[in-house]
């Protein structure tokens, strides 16, 4: 079973994630990609963040229909932060796949070095990095942050690279919809519509509980 991990604040979730997530399924033929909303994300700041309760409800919304995609509440279920590599680990010991795959985009990559553990993520599975709208995908030479060049070496044949253990790291480019969370956040803020931007139902969710408005209920 090859299962992929997508995690993130998802406040809110959109199309952009979603059509992310959609094409690196099919990409790398994944049986089960699953949504992983982030309680307490070490490197944000939490002053916009809705309450997590509201985001995984966002996100179920958002992936009901599609039956490749699940979410899951480890890292709500997890007191104090939530770090990527504990929830890897998780995941091993849970499902036991036959090829687990973290995916983030090139922003988080390039900022790898100041995760917790991160010389682990690497040993413990695949790594897929995403491009992100706006952000220059680093030439392969310069695309490993320093941090980890020394710990693998570039497969010219397949394009990838590889540790020791036999997992990989591989940048994939999506033409993806150029939409973030905080212009959403900040429409939303200046009561601008944000239709056609995520699900319809993520949308009124939204609205029937005020999130991102300047005086919105956030319990």
């Amino acid at each position: 079973m090859r299962v992929g991990i997508f995690g993130g604040t998802f406040n809110p979730i959109h199309f952009g994630h979603l059509r992310s997530a959609e094409v690196i399924r099919e990409a790398f033929q994944l049986d089960r990609l699953y949504f992983v909303p982030a309680a307490r994300p070490p490197h944000k700041e939490e002053e916009h963040l809705a309450p997590a309760h509201h985001r995984l409800r966002m996100v179920e919304l958002a992936v009901a229909e599609n039956p490749f995609f699940a979410v899951s509440t480890v890292e709500l279920e997890r007191e104090g932060k939530s770090y990527s590599v504990d929830t890897i680990r998780h995941f091993l010991a849970v499902l036991r796949s036959e090829a687990l795959f973290f995916i983030l985009g090139i922003d988080a990559f390039l900022a790898i070095h100041t995760w917790k553990d991160y010389a682990a993520i690497p040993e413990l599975c695949h790594v897929i990095v995403t491009s992100r709208p706006g952000i220059v995908m680093p030439p392969k030479e310069a695309f490993l942050p320093v941090a980890l060049r020394t710990a693998f070496w570039y497969d010219a044949a397949s394009n990838v690279y590889r540790h020791k253990t036999g997992h990989i790291i591989v940048s994939y480019e999506i033409d993806g919809l150029n939409i973030s969370a905080s212009t959403i956040r900040d429409k939303v803020r200046r009561h601008k519509s944000v239709r056609y931007l995520m699900p319809a139902a993520v949308e009124s969710y939204m609205a029937e509980h005020a999130l991102y408005q300047p005086r919105g209920v956030l319990r």
